[in-house]
């Protein structure tokens, strides 16, 4: 078999009722629309699998190479847990209004109504517009029957918990977490792969045709976390040429790094490498190839690639693996 390298993929482009310009902009992202919300970067999700640009396997597809490679792309501990079931969704998002306020159900939850992960993510905030927010959580202690009637009188957002963020600022946002990314934000996203959401409100906002997005009350009461938490930003080192943790939970590992010099690394994880660049650019340098990805762009380092180096000036990177 052809030896497996450092992979690039093909974004996969989402318009979305409240997507703007920015990843066009900002990451020069291939599209017309001025309603692009989304770049999938790395996806199995059914009916959008990415496909590999470089290299000796372009055009072909990651769960195609998953289900060749197994262990040797994603970690031979992996691969005993997931199988042939890629346990990443990696994602930029755009938001020019803000999103529906919504939850995800755990992994229990998610297997037993929809066949699939829960979905436990994180955002890294790339960009923020002046006094934009992220919605996570309660302002105050609640429990459902307080959540259903402020949902029915149309006051859900008196009792939800606005943050505003900047550039940099790191959430976790564990299944089950009411939340919504506000209008403004330029982000990264890091999750299970999952396409479950339940949308809870909508901001009474219809499409072109007039008509509301679907919500899902019925079924989100059964997901929801209710307790009162003030956890979910994240506080993480920025010491350069380092890799720095942000998060560490059962669903993924994601490291910060701020190069300003060559950085030699070793993966010890048993694990794929994805490298998310959210500023500047950095080569990707194994014994074989050499990959540069700038901001907005991604790799994935199978797991039989051990030794590498990360060659920048002025890079910041996500560094997530499982």
């Amino acid at each position: 078999m052809k030896k497996l390298y450092p992979l690039k993929f093909k974004p996969i482009l989402k318009d979305k009722i409240w997507g703007g310009t920015k990843l066009i902009e900002h990451f020069n992202k291939s599209s017309d629309s001025n309603k692009l919300g989304e770049s999938w970067e790395i996806s199995t999700v059914s009916g959008d699998v990415s496909e590999v640009v470089n290299g000796e396997f372009k055009s072909q597809n990651l769960q195609d190479l998953l289900e060749l490679y197994k262990g040797d792309l994603i970690g031979d501990k992996n691969y005993k847990r997931f199988g042939n079931n890629f346990p990443l969704l990696i994602k930029f998002i755009d938001a020019k209004q803000d999103l529906s306020i919504q939850l995800h159900p755990d992994d229990d939850l998610a297997k037993a109504r929809h066949n699939s992960f829960g979905k436990t993510e994180m955002w890294y905030v790339m960009q923020a517009d002046e006094n934009a927010n992220l919605i996570v959580g309660f302002n105050q202690e609640i429990d459902g029957k307080t959540y259903l009637r402020h949902l029915e009188e149309k006051t859900l957002t008196e009792i939800l918990n606005f943050d505003k963020v900047k550039a940099g600022d790191t959430y976790f946002i564990e299944a089950g977490r009411l939340h919504a990314i506000g209008a403004g934000v330029l982000l990264a996203e890091i999750q299970q792969t999952s396409d479950v959401t339940y949308r809870v409100y909508d901001w009474d906002r219809v499409d072109e045709e007039g008509n509301e997005r679907e919500l899902h009350n019925d079924i989100a009461i059964d997901a929801f976390k209710f307790d009162l938490k003030d956890d979910f930003r994240i506080n993480y080192n920025k010491e350069k040429n380092a890799s720095n943790k942000m998060v560490s939970c059962p669903f993924f590992t994601t490291n910060f790094i701020e190069l300003d010099s060559n950085l030699e690394k070793e993966n010890i994880y048993d694990s794929f490498l994805i490298y998310m660049c959210v500023d500047g650019e950095v080569e990707v340098v194994t014994e074989d190839t050499k990959e540069v990805i700038s901001k907005g762009e991604t790799i994935l380092l199978p797991a039989v690639v051990k030794d590498f180096t990360l060659n920048s000036k002025n890079a910041k990177l996500l560094e997530v693996y499982v």
